[in-house]
């Protein structure tokens, strides 16, 4: 799909935030909302706040993501199939699809904290720079997430620590998932690498399982790496597996998700890139193929 043509409503999306803007208010406090998981205790979940900490590439495409309408109009088209449960945003992305009608009946978790921006000198300062606890309750999404990266050289990693937990606190409150994903990273000639061997895995389950001073509505988002079945011994969580940057060929990929899908703690993927800038371009169908593999029924 070399070129998406704009649905109805996207052009209006400006003139309604000059002229309307408490129908975003009104427009979440009518959204038709369901339960987090249905009958199969699965999700899968449609990735889109990468560009809010700067990162817009897809593979070879550094600015893949910089068209807003281009991304709405994919978006919309994978919320719109069968078995897709809902999307992770940020809220200038969330408010625009629900002033669209995409988010109705679907799951909606607000992305927390994007202070990190790709390839900054402070990326690895994971402040919460988006969604509260708070706003998200009152807005009535279904969760939080937060990235969580542990960078045992870098003394900031106890802010980033500290505020996870009391994100992950204040989201039990209100009954409301918090999604941590944690990694152990590195800086390296400056850039930040996520170590993403299993035992460095493992050891960053542990860590962020105990955030929060309770982890009864805690859920983990975790890379699929080698030896998942050790990897996810380490953890009673229920836990979402990311689709990550793609970079080799989609069978590959959709054969490591199906087998990581048959772990009992793995309840579904949120996944961004990889399904909405497959490399045929054709979202729909990169869509059906992970939610038959999430829900069952696919290939």
């Amino acid at each position: 799909m070399s070129h998406i043509s704009s649905r109805p409503g996207i052009a209006e999306l400006t003139e309604i935030r000059v002229r309307q803007p408490w129908r975003i208010a009104e427009g979440w406090a009518a959204r038709k909302r369901r339960d987090l998981v249905g009958a199969d205790g699965r999700l899968l979940i449609v990735a889109a706040d990468h560009p809010a900490r700067g990162a817009l590439g897809v593979r070879s495409d550094s600015r893949a993501m910089a068209s807003r309408s281009n991304l709405l109009e994919r978006l919309a088209i994978a919320l719109s199939r069968p078995g897709v449960d809902g999307v992770l945003g940020t809220p200038d992305i969330l408010d625009d699809l629900l002033l669209m009608g995409a988010l109705e009946e679907k799951v909606a978790i607000g992305s927390m904290n994007r202070g990190g921006l790709q390839g900054a000198s402070f990326e690895l300062d994971d402040r919460f720079t988006a969604y509260t606890a708070d706003e998200i309750a009152a807005r009535g999404l279904e969760g939080g997430k937060m990235l969580t990266r542990i960078c045992m050289d870098d003394p900031g990693t106890v802010a980033t620590l500290e505020a996870s937990g009391r994100a992950v606190t204040e989201l039990a409150s209100h009954g409301v998932m918090a999604m941590v994903e944690p990694f152990l990273s590195v800086r390296h000639d400056g850039r930040v690498r996520n170590l993403l061997d299993p035992d460095s895995t493992i050891t960053s389950i542990h860590i962020a399982a105990a955030l929060g001073a309770t982890s009864r509505h805690t859920w983990l988002k975790l890379p699929v790496v080698e030896d998942l079945d050790r990897v996810m011994d380490a953890t009673t969580l229920p836990t979402l597996l990311l689709g990550g940057d793609p970079t080799g060929h989609p069978d590959e990929t959709y054969a490591s998700w199906q087998g990581a899908l048959d772990l009992p703690a793995v309840r579904g993927l949120v996944v961004g890139r990889a399904l909405l800038f497959p490399p045929d371009g054709d979202v729909a169908a990169a869509v059906d193929i992970a939610s038959g593999l999430v829900h069952g029924g696919g290939s």
